[in-house]
């Protein structure tokens, strides 16, 4: 019964196990976690037998979970992620993602099996790179997300090994990989999971003749990502697996955009082109919408290969969505009315919405303590103004229905009804991911008075869930006769069935097939070809064109151990300096980015021709930071000053 075409895969994240589950049920065909250590999430690490109990679960569905080992490491850390790998594959774990190559070297000479996926922390954004890294026997590259559609076509024809590409979420305004603003300001490292998230804070831009242009905002802030819309598009392009970010999220944000992209998904696979890499049909629950949960407004980035809005200007935090403006207000400011925004008719407040405004420089949240249709008492909130944009980042109802109204996956099972004789009854079961099993029983010695009766019954007894399988009867034969049904009933008796016998013949198909592995569809696999590329000494005379023997490794090559060093001298490449988390080079990038503050105040040379890009100057508590603008490139950069 498995359905053809390119494999298209939803990958979830989670913080723990709970949500993990949340996900699959909700339709991801994959979920990324971290395990005991070395994930870039410090506050999101769970223990192996979490793990464990995770995957049983996924398997259920021939979904698939990926463990999250992409910190850089030390050479005091090396031991333990050499023993994490082991527990990570006994415990039936799918894939590892890691950003530091010692991994790719311990996994040679562990005999690591389990396919290795690149991080988005390596920075993948050329053709060469994705060389570099299918070269060194990865089995799926994770794409920087400022690409447009054209350069992962460029990466798509470079190399064979699996795509990933982020589609929606919180977007570092830096290149994966290689901020270092973190660790300059508190010590605290973005490639070891620590990130204080610098960029989210609020900056005066001051440009190079001490002139003040803009006090006090969030100028390195993104929106989030929503390419919800796009994904037809992105597999066209090549990409395999559409990533959700929020490792850090709760479970109702996760369960939520998780549901509408697979809603999403679900219209893509036709089984003909694409289909999705997992089985289970999700049924029931609620009803998903992604401008109720946390973000920042959306944007779709770089996608089209054009600039547009990329900041979030009021705030580096969830605004919500937009539901109108302040109409009237109370003069103790303690009530107010709305007027809805264009597409927000019929809208209805409930007690216990969140919501926020912008003041000035400031965003101020108030909860609704009694709501009727668009009017809100609350306790009193001095700078509510009429004319204020309100956004709601609180829809009570809504996540009272998330939390209750959970939707449920099942296996398709296609039944056979065979009557041999007038007592003896087979009934044989084909899963969706194709696997077989059949159940024979003698069912007593009284013929049916009824034969409609007993064909409606022996159809509505059967196709019933049992467990994770949703069962529906397929035909009904009696000996050689042809199928029976209402439309052809045939002539042959039938054996009167109970309905106590006929579900006890449905729970035993159940636990037959629950007893045999889902069938899953492929994984690729390159983990084989590591140890093999490794003792190709020939290979560093052929890698010219893949980032090696004339390229000398930087500190954004994030060298953090001497595993990691020897395996790029090995291939060829020498090293000018070790990761930023250890040497702190003067004069060093801490930021390389393809947002520009110039285009998003309407001063880059291409919008004002005759405009010079000259460097301007953030400052945060006395703290100053340099940027200027590469205009070749059309990128920005960011240093301390």
């Amino acid at each position: 019964m498995q359905l053809k075409g390119r494999q298209t895969e939803l990958l979830a994240p989670a913080r723990n196990c709970d949500i993990g589950i949340a996900a699959i049920d909700c339709g991801a065909d994959a979920v990324y976690i971290a395990g005991p250590a070395f994930g870039a999430r410090q506050a999101a690490g769970n223990d192996i037998r979490d793990i464990a109990a995770l995957c049983r679960y996924a398997h259920r569905y021939g979904a698939r979970i990926f463990i999250t080992l992409n910190t850089i490491l030390y050479d005091g850390e090396t031991d333990r992620a050499r023993r994490l790998m082991h527990e990570i594959e006994d415990a039936g774990a799918d894939a590892v993602i890691v950003q530091d190559l010692a991994l790719v070297t311990i996994a040679a000479e562990e005999g690591i099996r389990i396919p290795l996926h690149a991080s988005t922390q390596c920075a993948i954004r050329t053709p060469e790179d994705a060389v570099f890294y299918e070269r060194l026997g990865f089995s799926r590259l994770v794409l920087e997300r400022q690409l447009s559609l054209e350069q992962i076509r460029q990466i798509r024809r470079a190399v064979s090994c699996e795509l990933e590409f982020f589609v929606h979420g919180a977007l570092c305004v830096c290149y994966s990989g290689q901020c270092y603003l973190s660790e300059l300001i508190a010590g605290r490292s973005a490639n070891r999971g620590a990130c204080i998230q610098a960029c989210r804070s609020r900056y005066d831009l001051i440009d190079s003749s001490g002139k003040l242009l803009v006090k006090d905002r969030p100028l390195l802030s993104l929106k989030d990502l929503n390419l919800k819309d796009r994904l037809a598009d992105l597999a066209d392009a090549g990409i395999t697996s559409f990533k959700i970010e929020g490792r850090l999220k709760n479970i109702s944000y996760v369960k939520n955009v998780v549901r509408a992209y697979s809603i999403e998904l679900d219209r893509l696979a036709d089984g003909k082109k694409y289909c999705r890499a997992s089985f289970g049909t999700v049924t029931g629950g609620f009803s998903p919408d992604v401008d109720k949960t946390f973000n920042r407004g959306y944007t779709d980035l770089f996608i089209d290969g054009k600039k547009e809005k990329w900041n979030s200007p009021d705030a580096a935090k969830s605004m919500g969505e937009e539901v109108g403006t302040v109409s009237y207000l109370s003069k103790e400011k303690n009530f107010l009315k709305v007027s809805p925004a264009k597409g927000k008719e019929g809208l209805n407040f409930r007690n216990g919405d969140g919501f926020a405004f912008v003041a000035g420089t400031e965003v101020i949240g108030f909860r609704g303590d009694l709501c009727d249709g668009l009017q809100i008492k609350c306790k009193r909130i001095p700078e509510l103004y009429i004319g204020a944009k309100l956004y709601r980042n609180l829809d009570s109802a809504f996540e009272k229905e998330l939390d209750k109204c959970s939707p449920s996956r099942e296996i398709r099972v296609g039944l056979t009804v065979s009557v041999k004789g007038k007592f003896t009854v087979t009934v044989s079961a084909e899963s969706e991911d194709g696997r077989k099993s059949s159940i024979t029983a003698d069912v007593g010695h009284t013929e049916a008075e009824n034969r409609e009766r007993m064909l409606s019954l022996i159809d509505g007894q059967l196709s019933r869930r049992s467990g994770h399988y949703l069962f529906s009867v397929q035909a009904i034969r009696s000996d050689n006769s042809e199928a029976c049904g209402s439309e052809n009933p045939g002539n042959n008796p039938l054996p009167l069935i109970s309905a106590a016998t006929l579900n006890d013949l449905r729970r035993q198909l159940a636990e037959k097939l629950g007893s045999m592995p889902c069938i899953s569809r492929p994984l690729m696999n390159r983990s084989g070809n590591i140890a093999e590329y490794l003792r190709e000494a020939a290979l560093r005379d052929n890698t010219a064109d893949a980032r090696t023997s004339h390229a000398p490794a930087t500190y954004k090559d994030n060298i953090s151990n001497n595993i990691s060093r020897d395996l790029y001298l090995r291939l060829g490449t020498e090293t000018e300096g070790m990761a930023y988390e250890m040497e702190h080079p003067a004069g060093a990038e801490l930021m390389r980015t393809r947002y520009c503050i110039r285009h998003e105040l309407g001063i880059c040379p291409k919008q004002k021709p005759g405009t010079k890009a000259a460097p301007l100057m953030l400052m945060n508590n006395g703290r100053r930071l340099a940027i200027n603008f590469d205009c070749r490139a059309c990128e920005m950069t960011v240093s301390q000053a």
